[in-house]
C-alpha cells in the first residue's frame, strides 16, 4: 500500500479534523448533573472505543466522544442520547500531528471543570508495513499511538487533578518491543510489527512513569492488553481472523475505569495483571524516555 493511501486511512476527509475542533468549538456543553461522570474516550467513534463510550453512557456518564470521522461522530452522539441514560459530544482532533492535539487538549480545559477518567485509546495497528512520518515529522505510530497521548494527558492534568479521585487507562497491547533510544523514529531496519509494539511499550513506560509521578495525590493510572485480535480496522487490515471479541477487551477496559479493587502502577493482560516487557522496569529507560517525550511534544 502506498503511503498516500495510508494516511488517508488514517487522516480521512481532508481538512475533517481541522473543521471537527471548529464545529466542535462552536457549540455549547450542555449543563451536566453535578454527580455525572465526565470521561474522555480517544479513538471512540469505532471498535474498542466505541464500545467502551456506549457502556459508560449506558451507566449515566457523559462521554467526549473523540475521533476523525464526523459522520461515525455524529452517528454515535445520536445512538448514545436515544437511549437516554448519559449525554455525548464528539470532538474531531488528528493525532499525527501535535496542533490539533493542543487545540482539542486545550478545548477541553476550557470547555469542561472536571475529567474523571482519561481513555487513551486512539491508536495505529502494524498494517500497512510502511514507514511514514507524521506531520510533525516523525515516526508514524511513535506519534499517533504515543507522544500525541503523552502530549494529550499532560494538558489535561490539571484537569484531571481537580476532578479527583481520577484515573488514566492507556490502552495498549501485548505486543511489545524495547525502544532503541540510538534510533528512536526506526530509520533502520523498519517494520510495521516493530514501530507498532515499540510505540505500545513507550505507553507502559509512560504509565508506570506517571504513576510514580503521582503516587501522592489520588490519580490513578494503569495500562492493559485489552484482548488478542479483536475484529477491529486494525485487525482487519492485517488479514487475520479475531480471536477475541470487542465485548471481551471492552470488559478489560471497564474494570480499570471502574473497579475498586484494583491499584494503580499496573499492566493488564486482560482482566489479569500481568508483567510487561522487561524495558518497562527499567527507571533509566523510562527517565530518557520521558526526557526525550518532552522534548519532541514541547510538554
Amino acid at each position: 500500500m502506498s503511503a498516500s493511501k495510508y494516511m488517508a486511512i488514517w487522516v480521512g476527509v481532508v481538512g475533517g479534523t481541522l473543521l471537527g475542533l471548529m464545529k466542535a468549538e462552536a457549540q455549547s456543553v450542555q449543563a451536566l448533573d453535578l454527580e455525572q461522570q465526565v470521561i474522555l474516550v480517544t479513538g471512540s467513534t469505532s471498535g474498542l472505543g466505541r464500545e467502551v463510550a456506549r457502556r459508560l453512557a449506558s451507566r449515566g456518564a457523559h462521554v467526549i466522544v473523540h475521533g476523525r470521522n464526523q459522520e461515525r461522530g455524529a452517528a454515535l452522539i445520536d445512538e448514545i442520547e436515544s437511549e437516554g441514560h448519559g449525554s455525548a459530544r464528539f470532538f474531531a482532533a488528528d493525532f499525527s500531528s501535535f496542533e490539533e492535539v493542543r487545540t482539542f487538549g486545550n478545548l477541553i480545559l476550557r470547555e469542561y471543570d472536571r475529567l474523571d477518567v482519561l481513555v487513551n485509546n486512539a491508536g495505529m495497528g502494524s498494517s500497512p508495513d510502511d514507514r511514514i512520518l507524521s506531520k510533525d515529522g516523525h515516526e508514524f505510530r511513535f506519534q499517533v499511538n504515543y507522544l500525541s497521548p503523552f502530549l494529550l494527558t499532560r494538558i489535561l492534568m490539571p484537569l484531571l487533578e481537580a476532578s479527583t479521585p481520577s484515573r488514566i487507562v492507556n490502552v495498549s497491547s501485548g505486543a511489545q518491543a524495547p525502544i532503541d533510544f540510538n534510533d528512536v523514529m526506526i530509520e533502520n531496519d523498519f517494520s510495521g510489527r516493530r514501530a507498532y509494539a515499540q510505540s505500545k511499550l513507550a505507553q507502559i513506560l509512560h504509565t508506570f512513569d506517571l504513576a510514580e509521578e503521582l503516587e501522592s495525590t489520588d490519580i490513578m493510572v494503569n495500562a492493559l492488553h485489552p484482548a488478542t485480535l479483536m475484529p477491529t480496522e486494525m485487525v482487519r487490515r492485517l488479514g487475520v481472523e479475531p480471536r477475541a471479541t470487542i465485548s471481551e477487551g471492552a470488559d478489560a477496559v471497564m474494570q480499570l475505569i471502574e473497579s475498586a479493587e484494583i491499584v494503580g502502577g499496573q499492566y493488564f493482560n486482560g482482566l489479569r495483571p500481568a508483567r510487561a516487557h522487561d524495558q518497562a522496569y527499567d527507571k533509566k529507560a523510562r527517565a530518557r524516555l520521558k526526557e526525550l517525550s518532552e522534548k519532541l511534544t514541547g510538554g
